[in-house]
């Protein structure tokens, strides 16, 4: 029954995980906006979550079993592969974070945040109330 629900919960646990990420690699490009010579970074949402959810992260490693009741396990938690931001114009001090840009993507990947936060919680309380009627 366990396994059940947290299969249920898998995809929005995966989808929340990349989109916190994604918050911190976005604040930390707003951050040094004023930094001389700093690359903004960003990752394909799309395609790190659908690498999660299919269990083949880029340069994850099984790790090694020395006795039969081990457990298994990844080499880790594999983050997404961050690319640098091409920007639209370029800047005078090499600083390729375009604050527009983005103040657009954290407030995006912010909303979509808390539409996955919405759609858990509703989940939830939809199973609560499928435990209780019985």
């Amino acid at each position: 029954m366990v396994s059940k629900i947290d299969n249920a919960f898998f995809f929005q646990q995966q989808a929340l995980g990349l989109r916190a990420h994604r918050q911190q690699v976005l604040a930390g490009n707003i951050a040094n906006a004023d930094t001389p010579n700093y690359k903004a970074r960003d990752f394909d949402f799309t395609t790190a979550l659908q690498q999660a959810v299919a269990g083949r992260d880029e340069g994850s490693l099984s790790m090694m079993r020395t006795h039969a009741r081990h457990l298994p396990g990844t080499g880790g938690e594999d983050e997404p592969r961050l690319m640098y931001r091409t920007p639209v114009q370029d800047s005078a001090d090499g600083n390729t974070v375009e604050m527009d840009v983005e103040r657009t993507q954290f407030t995006d990947n912010a909303i979509r945040y808390e539409a996955g936060l919405s759609f858990i919680t509703h989940q939830v309380k939809m199973l609560l109330a499928a435990t209780q009627s019985q």
